[in-house]
């Protein structure tokens, strides 16, 4: 039967074994007083104040062993070498986790000491003390969490993800290792260190003992088995292009597509516009690397090498890391559309329908394309009049 003494939200745990007051036992010493007289009540009124002391004292513990309410935010949380329990449980409580070292200690000196291993753990505040030490007898090379980075993530927007999530990593130790040429990519062109477009966005199980380093190197590892998988090496040559260049590719339809069903199409527009040596003018490449508090205008009219609007060509470089389907449409474009559609209605007869202009055509990111550029000024009004553009 349950001791009434334990508040409800108390959590069973194996390595507390806490022993509390009965309240019958309070119940049963209240009456005997009333027979008691002289000295002998008063030692009475004393054994009993000690033993109601002796049970709020215990009532007490318990709550700090074991806190109430939900856990408390998550954080990690570095164990240093050379640290001792007594340093590790000061920072413990300085960072919420615990209430109260000096109990802490004790607890640990009870259940035969804590033999801590340098490295990071994910810890909660107001964590159980029993869970607490089970988590920091775990090594960290055996505690991982779940990281996460969409299609479309920046290599710095990436750091800034992981960063986040594992407080001991740093954004701008991760750009380093992305950039500075430590971690090769079978991907990557001669002479290039940035892994901008070449680590695949997925998420990923990062260790307590795991460096920006090692990151970068699985996201690039991921990103060359992919492209086994898609075959990009002999697509690409079919294509006309490099490995590289379709990365590039993928990487503005990954930052441009907003439905799956684009995706190719977009890809035949590059295609086709760089066939025809037109400049590609896709926005997302012209914002990369700019100051987000820059105007469109201002942004349009400085010159970078990814302004698609001044220069001809692909952008040198990735503009983000796309996932398998932008991948795979970039190798696999949707040709030339059938006669039903939006592009070749109304063309004249001595006009090849392709894909060759795209704007945004509804609120769930759909794309209206057009063969000519009069079709596409057409659209363009069309997303205005719906409020889809400025």
């Amino acid at each position: 039967m349950k001791d009434p003494l334990l508040p409800n939200d108390w959590r069973e745990d194996p390595w507390d074994n806490v022993s509390v007051l009965p309240e019958s036992l309070t119940e049963e010493l209240a009456p005997t007083l009333d027979g008691v007289r002289g000295p002998l009540r008063l030692v009475a009124i004393v054994v009993v104040a000690v033993v109601l002391l002796l049970g709020l004292s215990g009532w007490w513990v318990v709550r700090q062993l074991n806190p109430s309410g939900p856990l408390g935010k998550a954080l990690n949380f570095t164990v240093n070498e050379g640290d001792t329990v007594s340093s590790v449980a000061g920072r413990l409580e300085a960072s919420g986790v615990i209430s109260n070292a000096t109990l802490f200690k004790w607890y640990v000196s009870t259940k035969g000491g804590l033999d801590l291993i340098p490295g990071y753990y994910a810890l909660h505040q107001k964590e159980n003390a029993g869970d607490l030490i089970a988590t920091l007898s775990i090594a960290p090379s055996n505690t991982f969490q779940s990281v996460t980075f969409p299609e479309g993530m920046t290599v710095a927007q990436m750091g800034s993800r992981l960063s986040s999530k594992m407080t001991f990593m740093a954004a701008a130790d991760f750009i380093t290792a992305a950039t500075d040429g430590s971690v090769p990519s079978e991907l990557s062109p001669k002479g290039n260190t940035n892994l901008e477009g070449l680590l695949f966005p997925d998420t990923y199980q990062v260790a307590g003992d795991d460096t920006e380093s090692r990151v970068v190197a699985r996201m690039a590892s991921m990103m060359q088995r992919v492209a086994k998988q898609v075959d990009l090496v002999a697509g690409a040559k079919v294509r006309g292009y490099s490995p590289y260049e379709v990365l590039v590719i993928a990487s503005l339809i990954e930052r441009e597509a907003k439905i799956p069903e684009d995706r190719s199409k977009i890809a035949q527009v590059i295609y086709n516009r760089l066939a025809a040596k037109m400049p590609l003018e896709i926005d997302a490449a012209v914002k990369y690397g700019q100051d987000p508090a820059m105007s469109w205008t201002d942004m349009k009219a400085t010159d970078t090498p990814y302004n698609t609007y001044l220069h001809k060509g692909l952008p040198p470089t990735p503009i983000a890391n796309p996932g398998r389907a932008s991948i795979v449409a970039a190798l696999a474009p949707a040709g030339v559309p059938p006669k039903t559609d939006e592009a070749c209605v109304g063309l004249a007869k001595n006009v090849k329908c392709q894909y060759l202009y795209y704007v945004l055509a509804n609120a769930q990111g759909g794309h209206a394309f057009a063969t000519t550029y009069e079709q596409h000024l057409a659209n363009v009004e069309t997303a205005k009049t719906a409020g889809l553009l400025p």
